[in-house]
């Protein structure tokens, strides 16, 4: 499995929801599988976007579209870190 960390601050977690929301369609048709959406323990605006994808390449060539760019702007995203994840391990204790 490949996975994608996505930290970053928003200016309004409600709108950039609504506008996360509305692109599952598009997510799903680029490669994502599941996600998760976290918030800091003392900070609601600052968001991490955990996800699996059926390919980093996939995932690459979606997050660094020019159509995302103008989403997450318009979402209010403010500085977004990507980390590509390889699975090495998986357990349950």
């Amino acid at each position: 499995m490949m996975y994608v960390l996505i930290i970053h601050e928003v200016a309004d977690y409600s709108a950039w929801k609504k506008i996360f929301d509305n692109a599952a369609t598009i997510r799903k048709e680029a490669g994502e599988i599941s996600y998760q959406v976290l918030k800091y323990d003392q900070n609601a605006n600052k968001i991490v976007h955990f996800s699996v994808w059926t390919s980093v390449a996939n995932a690459k060539r979606f997050f660094e579209s020019p159509k995302l760019v103008k989403i997450r702007k318009d979402a209010g995203v403010k500085a977004p870190e990507f980390i590509y994840l390889e699975e090495l391990e998986k357990g349950i204790l």
